[in-house]
Formats: structure tokens, sequence, C-alpha cells
């Protein structure tokens, strides 16, 4: 099956970010030799960075190969069950600034902070129940994606839940339904990530019935990641089978 997705590379880190080894023009150009349209270059930020100005301006005085399109957004945390976002506090988005924000559940949005998979998995031990632990993560996501504006993106939705223990399969429909309309809603596009192996082949199919935008992520922190894809296309297949 062929996936119009698989044109692009939504999500790829460069030097910027402190966990990553490749140069921005080393990553334009593995998309151009992998035969992608579109990259989007995406850094991991926090409230206190303050390098978001030199990212833009490094990615717009790159060389860009013919033909390719290329993107730019900051990777932040949801903070707590508000939906807040570790941005700083000076971001601009769109004009003189990045493209959008890419949003991450790298922790879990607690009603009190941004919970490690150790508290979250002890809350779960001490009665907090897995459906109520859901519609924490889930309304987070929502509330992150009516405040990150235009642009924005989520990344590799639903890592988090292996690290507590807990898989896609504890997501009701309505989970899924709420999580997908708010994201045609906003105009939040949903990634289908490589490194992660999610979201789910059900919550990409979802996503599709809601309309909202699907694209591919690699998650590449690596220049020869960047457009490589295999877990992608089996969530692709399964998803549209």
């Amino acid at each position: 099956m062929i996936h119009e997705e698989l044109a692009g590379d939504w999500h790829v880190h460069s030097t910027f970010s402190d966990d990553a080894e490749s140069s921005i023009d080393e990553n334009l150009a593995a998309a151009a030799a992998a035969g992608l349209r579109v990259i989007r270059l995406t850094e991991h930020v926090r409230v206190d960075t303050a390098w978001v100005g030199d990212f833009v301006a490094a990615a717009r005085a790159a060389a860009r190969p013919d033909g390719l399109e290329v993107r730019t957004g900051v990777e932040a945390k949801i903070l707590d069950a508000s939906g807040a976002l570790d941005i700083p506090r000076d971001l601009v988005i769109g004009p003189g600034g990045v493209d959008g924000i890419v949003i991450a559940d790298h922790r879990f949005p607690g009603p009190d902070g941004a919970w490690s998979p150790e508290r979250t998995q002890r809350e779960l031990a001490d009665g907090l129940s897995v459906g109520d632990a859901m519609d924490l993560l889930v309304t987070a996501t929502i509330r992150a994606m009516e405040r990150a504006g235009g642009g924005a993106q989520l990344a590799h939705p639903f890592s988090i839940l292996p690290k507590i223990g807990c898989t896609e399969a504890h997501l009701t429909d309505e989970h899924l339904s709420a999580w997908a309309a708010a994201a045609r809603a906003t105009g939040t596009t949903i990634e289908v990530n490589e490194k992660w192996g999610c979201p789910s082949p059900r919550a990409v199919r979802a996503a599709l019935e809601a309309g909202a935008g699907i694209v591919a992520s690699t998650d590449s922190h690596r220049a020869d990641g960047v457009g490589r894809y295999r877990l992608v296309v089996d969530i692709l297949d399964a998803a549209r089978a």
C-alpha cells in the first residue's frame, strides 16, 4: 500500500537538541537523498531555552535542496492536566519564529504537575484508576492542542503509556474519538512515529475517520535515519486495511 505521508519526515532533531548528533545541513542532505518532499526540523525546548532564535536563523540560512520544503518546530512536553506546555515565554510562532509546537507526552500530565513514570505507577498502585488516568492524559492532550495555536503537531502520541505499565488498549473508543476530533478542530497534525512505533493503527484510524491530519516521522537524532520507515508503514497499512 502506498502512503503519501512517507514523502515527509516531520520530526527530525539536529545538534540544537542536546541528544542529537547531526547538523541541520546533514539532515537536509539526508532528506533529499531519501527523496523526501518535506522535513520538519524539530528541537527540544524548555521554559528557559534561549536559543530558539538561533535555531530559526540557522534553519533559514541552511542550503535547501531543490524540491525540499523545510518546516521548523519546537518539541515541548505537556506540564500538567491543564495542558500547559514547557515552552519559552518569548516563543514566536509564525513569521519570524518557528512554524509550530510539537506537543510531547514525555511525562504524565498530573493535576499537580508533570509526573515521572515512577510517580505515575505509584499513583496507580495507590488508587488512581486506569480509566481516570486515561481521562487525565487525553484531556491534558486536548487542552495542550487548544493552547498550542496554529501549526501544532502531536509527537509520538501515547508513547508515555508503556512507561507507566499501560497500553493503548486502555483507551476507550470515546477517548480516541475526542482526541481525534480535537486534533481536527485545532488543526493539529498527528504524527506516526517510527522511533516509538506509535500511535496504534486503531488510533490512526480514529484520526483518519475524524478528518485529522496525519504525518510520518522518524524522530531521528542522526541523519542516517531521516526518512527511513518500517514501523510507520506497518501502522499505516493496518490503519487503512
